[in-house]
């Protein structure tokens, strides 16, 4: 891929020498690349549709791992609400609202480095209560798990492990100490091994490059990841990085662009700092690349209204799935 004479042209997916030009682009050629990566996807995904999800914090708070952005680490005051397990019955009453709303995946998501005894116990039984109760296809973020753990929840009937691999392997030292990029990985590959579906992406604006940007695009490239869900740093008082530079909505898009033209046939998900990160131009990053949506509140942090998100979607004529 090249960007000359104000044109850019493209043969996807880009290689990472293109793709880490591409990602310091600058000013009205952003326009230009982000035109291109909605060709991309129309062309991945000729339906025009949106895959919506949405997640419940099942555990809360006191997380032994120390990445630098959380809130839930017991490592950082930051006040966040602590609260163990939730019961099956109260993980349903939240799982048939969203389903009521229209939305068909849910995710149970807790806090700590993994889960083990009761508390796997209890994720098993509001494994099976939902599936009896609702038509939502499952999913959960559960820390890192072994094969054993992953085969579990398979048979269990969960649909999709979540387990983002958060920033590149070149900076991930810079945020978490308390366990390794492979640890990560090896999640993955162990979720893969047990016939589950993966969803895994990361957060930007961490302080990396956008060198390290595309390092992380490929990375989920090579482990195949055909759902990415983009975070965007939404600095938390008490964290390490509370006073981080926050990256601007034209490098949010322009690295949508650059992760669609690296991965064109993954659902790209927006998620946790949307609204902080892209301000009035979220609507721009469904143009860009994005076709998935995480609706409701995030772990720690409120969401959109979700009858404003939808309104959002029919307003640019996408349907949802």
């Amino acid at each position: 891929m090249q960007a000359a004479n104000n044109e850019i042209k493209a043969e996807v997916p880009v290689n990472k020498q293109d793709a880490v030009k591409l990602n310091q682009l600058k000013g009205a050629a952003i326009y230009d690349l982000t035109a291109l990566a909605g060709r991309v996807t129309r062309h991945s995904f000729p339906e025009n549709k949106v895959e919506l999800c949405s997640i419940i914090n099942a555990r809360s708070g006191r997380c032994s791992e120390d990445c630098a952005f959380c809130a839930q680490s017991v490592h950082y005051n930051t006040n966040v609400a602590y609260y163990p397990m939730l019961s099956p019955e109260e993980i349903l009453r939240s799982a048939v609202k969203v389903e009521q709303a229209g939305v068909r995946r849910f995710s149970m998501v807790t806090s700590g480095r993994g889960i083990a005894g009761r508390d796997l116990e209890k994720i098993l039984e509001t494994i099976a209560l939902l599936r009896r109760e609702t038509n939502l296809t499952l999913c959960a973020s559960l820390g890192i798990i072994n094969e054993k753990q992953a085969s579990m929840l398979a048979e269990a009937g969960l649909s999709t492990y979540h387990h983002n691999l958060e920033a590149a392997p070149g900076y991930f030292d810079q945020i978490c100490t308390t366990h390794t990029y492979q640890e990560r990985v090896q999640t993955i590959l162990n979720a893969k091994t047990a016939g589950l579906r993966v969803c895994a992406g990361g957060i930007l604006g961490l302080g990396e490059s956008p060198v390290h940007q595309v390092e992380l695009a490929f990375e989920l490239q090579k482990l195949q990841i055909d759902s990415v869900p983009l975070n965007f740093l939404n600095p938390i008082p008490g964290t390490p990085l509370q006073s981080q530079r926050a990256i601007s909505p034209l490098e949010i898009l322009r690295a949508i662009a650059v992760f669609r033209l690296v991965i064109p046939r993954a659902i790209l998900r927006l998620c946790g700092g949307r609204k902080e990160g892209l301000r009035r131009l979220q609507p721009l990053a469904f143009l860009a690349g994005a076709n998935g949506l995480m609706v409701g509140d995030y772990l720690t942090t409120g969401g959109e209204v979700l009858q404003e998100d939808l309104q959002m979607l029919l307003d640019m004529d996408l349907a949802v799935f």
